[in-house]
């Protein structure tokens, strides 16, 4: 029988006064004397004063025997065993004075443990018995220690001496554990205290960029990191989903932040090409992690690594990249073992070809043996092939070139670093309008050589243009890996001087091709035959083996699919190209291709590269052609021309004078059919005249479409001139470019006065939000009026509101915060009404056309001048237009009259001009009537169709005294104007318009009215 089965047996409150006699009666506080109170000076029935004795203990014992045998249930042993099971568990509890142990060591036994210890203490006291009773004597023995304990846990002082015991353990394994610190000091501690010095050392060691290769004058080589660092992209082809459905799914190209290429995963390979910004990257990494703590970055330049021979173990990372730092003992194992590193391997392509699997076993090793961290490789495109960490996790990444708005921002930090402003806005303009700088600059690199070779000059590239090409092709096939402390790391060691007469030779052959690409197998014939003629240090090598440092090394061509090779920048195939083909003298074939545009580029590199009386030939052979685009290639060709027979220049001047600048819009356009090499010859406002600043400007917005770079480049020159027509022109060309460059770059700058800015796209609406306010606004299109007022941030600033094409517009109440409106129309906006809700608006001039409903109009008492061009309701003008208005001006439209005629016409005395659209209903002889009764009628404007259309119309009209000026609109010439002639002899001027697409002499007209000024005015 179990002790809780036994013990439900038994009524709690007398047990535990039966077991509660077997021990003395306990007294205050906590026990605490100098020796544990033993159990035999607690138990009842031993020492000096004796509550019980052994009698009393063995009485005790029967009534708890007999109290658990009793009815009901079966006996659990026979009757006859009563008295011994008994006396036997008496003997037990008579034990509990011989343990040898106090209250808490007790407890800490446990119930089974203190019953085992009492049947070893009395080991006669289940002799003779049955096997049930014996059984039942052991149960008993059991319960008995579990309320024996019980007890123990109730009494007074128990828990204060278990308090005490465990402040007394505690305390002691406190000072042995101090002990132990003091002797052998905690390694995390040492640990804590280095990287508190190693991760500011780290931050402070890659904060500055080092751009090799420039040596000039007043340009400093390192820069701060947090200046120079730009946040280019990165791009990587992931695998497509399978399960997307498609039967062969493409891969799916990726771009992302190149500084965000840990996020996510921990084993990173990144390629790019020579300048791209891997190193800059690698730093920004470590400096970003040391800041932040939570990782310890080591940056690990494999091209100082390799120079000590053996790769080194973790223990010596520090030590090879030359940190004056000694960390402790097994700090760089302990923080891999924790995976807190961020391993940031730079230049597995500085690596000697050899050496490269080493290099990725000692990778792959301490990758193996410290999983957890995060690893970046860094690698030039070519060194290893594509798949050469992909089995391990590696994900492959590519730097991207650098976007146009990152050149514009490196462009802005160099010179603010530099501190050199004013040299910032005319680069920019350059690489804006000079195409092949523009695609020089795709790479820090290049950047910083072009901002440092253009301060050197003083702002001044044009000239320079060889020299800065020398200079870049200096700096990437030589010095930049000579002065990083790099030596030959392939098969072969190739000079300047051999590159640049392998790599102009794959130029050439590609230019003459008409190609940007070719097979590796055809680049390793060039270069076949090219060896003989070169001299390589050591053995002479193969012609596969030179391709591949080529590709390697120079940093100009590289491999941008397996088995093809290309140039990185067109601009050195071209420039390269040209040298060849002027040292091989084929300026014949230079001259028989300049019809094609691409070889423009060649022509004018060809031009720096040749003798002045070459230059000379080559000039007449282009001016020989007589054509725009050619004699403007010539004319782009004479500023690499630096020395050149002063007769040549001059005539090429001449003739280049005639086109630009423009003249006329005409000249403008025709000037734009040569192509964006016009772009950069086109000049800046500064000494021209209003009408050829408009050409320039009507010129580049025609371009725009073919190179939007270069025509925005033209374009900011103009953006603060104060002409009209030129800022129409500048504000018109807008949807032609980015929306927002443009918008920043170009009409932000504008002088508002008299100008109108159209809103049509989504994209324009939100950049016209974020500009200075404009007083003069247009929107096209179905927007959300919410979407038109969230583009107006300040629309108590506006004083002009056109609304058209816009089926969204219904209640025209929304239009009250533009509480400055002094015009507006509103037209094809079929679902329009509520015009008398903007009564409260100072509103001098309204145009509505194809609107819902204009009866509101007449509450619009501050008119003075209505354009009108669909139907009003009713028989008469006075039931739409507002008859308390003192109406000045009335243009009356297509099927405005068709249900009034003029009739009310002459309510409005004040009117003194009146025009008339192309009408679609005769004019009787009541409507001339009324306009009779204007006395203030002046002017007259007639639409040519009203001539053509009715001439019966004009036949009816009365004589108008009071008219001196008459203006017809979209004429075609052949009109018939001699009926107007009696009926106007107040005539003073005739203003003249064609309809677009049709011209005419002025003359043909000038005789009709003697004595009247007449003039035309073309559209």
């Amino acid at each position: 029988m179990e002790p809780t089965v036994l013990g439900g047996k038994l009524a709690s409150s007398l047990v535990s006064q039966l077991v509660k006699k077997l021990f003395v009666a306990d007294g205050p506080g906590a026990g605490l004397v100098d020796r544990p109170v033993r159990l035999r000076d607690l138990v009842s029935f031993r020492g000096e004063k004796r509550v019980l004795g052994e009698k009393e203990v063995g009485r005790l014992s029967a009534q708890l025997v007999a109290r658990a045998v009793e009815p009901p249930g079966e006996p659990r042993f026979p009757a006859d065993e009563q008295a011994a099971v008994a006396d036997a568990l008496a003997r037990r509890l008579l034990a509990l004075g011989d343990l040898d142990m106090d209250d808490v060591q007790a407890v800490r036994l446990g119930h089974d443990e203190l019953a085992r210890r009492l049947r070893e203490a009395a080991p006669a006291s289940g002799a003779g018995l049955s096997s049930d009773a014996a059984l039942f004597l052991d149960s008993a023995t059991g319960w008995a220690c579990l309320q024996i304990l019980e007890f123990f846990t109730r009494r007074s002082t128990f828990v204060a001496r278990t308090l005490v015991e465990q402040t007394r353990s505690q305390a002691e394994l406190i000072a042995r554990t101090d002990e132990l610190i003091t002797r052998v000091p905690r390694p995390d501690a040492h640990d804590t205290a280095f990287e508190r010095r190693y991760l500011p050392y780290v931050a402070e060691h890659h904060s500055h960029i080092t751009i090799y290769g420039i040596d000039l004058r007043d340009s400093p080589d390192r820069w701060p990191l947090e200046v120079a660092y730009l946040s280019l992209e990165a791009t990587t082809t992931d695998e497509p989903d399978a399960r997307q459905g498609a039967a062969h799914p493409a891969p799916v190209t990726l771009k992302l932040p190149a500084e965000e290429a840990m996020r996510g995963n921990d084993r990173v390979l990144l390629r790019g090409d020579a300048g791209s910004g891997k190193t800059t990257l690698v730093q920004w990494l470590a400096v970003s992690a040391a800041h932040a703590g939570a990782r310890v970055p080591y940056v690990l330049p494999l091209r100082t690594l390799i120079r000590a021979g053996a790769l080194p173990a973790p223990a010596a990372f520090l030590t090879a990249v030359s940190c004056p730092l000694t960390p402790p003992e097994g700090w760089t194992e302990r923080v891999l073992t924790a995976g807190r590193a961020l391993v940031l391997v730079d230049g597995l392509d500085e690596v000697p070809a050899p050496d490269r699997h080493r290099t990725r076993d000692w990778l792959l090793a301490l990758i193996r043996a410290f999983p957890g961290n995060s690893w970046l490789l860094t690698s030039r495109p070519t060194a290893v092939r594509p798949d050469w960490l992909a089995t391990e996790g590696f994900r492959e990444l590519a730097l991207a070139p650098m976007r146009r708005q990152d050149v514009a921002t490196f462009v802005h930090r160099w010179h603010t670093a530099a501190g050199a402003p004013q040299f910032e806005g005319p680069l920019l303009d350059s690489l804006r309008t000079k195409r092949d700088l523009a695609r020089l600059a795709t790479n820090p690199l290049m950047c910083g050589l072009i901002c440092a070779l253009h301060r050197e000059r003083r702002g001044y590239l044009p000239t320079g243009r060889k020299e800065l090409y020398d200079s870049a092709l200096t700096m990437l096939l030589a010095r930049r890996d000579r002065e990083r402390g790099l030596a030959a790391v392939d098969e072969v060691e190739l000079g300047e001087d051999a590159q640049l007469e392998l790599l102009q030779r794959l130029a050439y052959a590609l230019v003459l091709s008409g190609r940007t690409e070719m097979e590796v197998e055809t680049a390793e014939s060039i270069v076949e035959r090219c060896l003989p003629s070169i001299t390589l240090p050591g053995r002479q090598a193969e012609a596969p083996t030179v391709l591949r440092a080529l590709l390697l090394r120079s940093g100009l061509v590289r491999q941008p699919a397996v088995g093809v090779m290309d140039f990185v920048h067109r601009t050195f195939q071209d420039y390269l190209g040209a040298r060849y083909a002027v040292a091989e003298g084929h300026l014949d074939v230079l001259a028989s291709h300049a019809h094609d545009t691409q070889w423009e580029d060649v022509i004018r590199m060809a031009m720096a590269h040749a003798r002045p009386r070459e230059r000379a030939w080559l000039l007449r052979q282009l001016l020989a052609g007589d054509s725009p685009r050619l004699t403007l290639l010539a004319l782009a060709c004479l500023e690499h021309a630096t020395a050149l027979d002063p007769g040549v220049r001059a005539e090429v001047e001449a003739r280049a004078a005639a086109l630009i600048p423009p003249r006329t819009k005409e000249d403008a356009k025709l000037l734009a059919e040569a192509g964006p090499l016009v772009l950069e010859l086109l000049p800046g406002p500064e000494a021209l005249s209003a009408e050829q600043a408009v050409g320039v400007t009507v010129t580049a917005s025609v371009l725009g479409t073919e190179d939007p770079t270069g025509a925005l480049g033209v374009l900011r020159r103009y953006r603060d001139h104060q002409d009209l027509d030129v800022r129409r022109q500048l504000a018109g060309t807008w949807s032609r470019f980015d929306t927002e460059e443009y918008a920043r770059e170009v009409l932000d700058h504008l002088a508002r006065t008299g100008l109108f800015i159209r809103g049509e796209s989504a994209g324009e609406l939100r950049a016209l939000a974020h500009m200075r306010p404009w007083p003069e606004l247009s929107f096209v299109g179905a927007h959300q009026v919410t979407d038109v007022l969230a583009a107006v941030p300040a629309p108590e600033c506006v004083t002009s509101l056109n609304l058209k094409n816009n089926p969204c517009l219904t209640d025209l109440g929304v239009l009250s915060p533009f509480s400055s409106l002094n015009r507006l129309w509103v037209d094809d906006c079929p679902a329009a009404t509520g015009l008398e809700r903007l009564a409260s608006l100072p509103l001098a001039l309204l145009g509505c056309g194809g609107v819902a409903d204009l009866t509101g109009m007449r509450f619009l008492r501050s008119l003075a001048g209505i354009t009108l061009d669909q139907e009003l309701p009713g028989t008469d003008l006075t039931e739409t237009l507002p008859t308390e208005a003192a109406l000045e001006f009335l243009f009356l439209g297509a099927h405005s009259t068709d249900s009034t005629g003029l009739r009310g016409l002459q309510h409005w005395t004040t009117l003194n001009t009146l025009s008339l659209g192309p009408l679609t209903t005769e004019l009787t002889v009541a409507d001339w009537r009324r306009v009779t009764e204007l006395p203030e009628l002046t002017r007259l404007y007639l639409n040519a169709r009203i001539i053509r259309d009715f001439p019966h119309s004009i036949e009816l009209m009365p004589e108008l005294p009071g008219v001196e000026e008459l203006r017809i609109a979209s004429m075609h010439g052949a009109e018939d104007l001699a009926p107007l002639v009696p009926r106007l002899p107040g005539l003073r001027s005739l203003i003249l318009t064609n309809r677009p697409g049709h011209t005419f002499p002025i003359s043909r007209f000038t005789g009709l009215f003697p004595g009247v000024e007449t003039r035309l005015e073309p559209r």
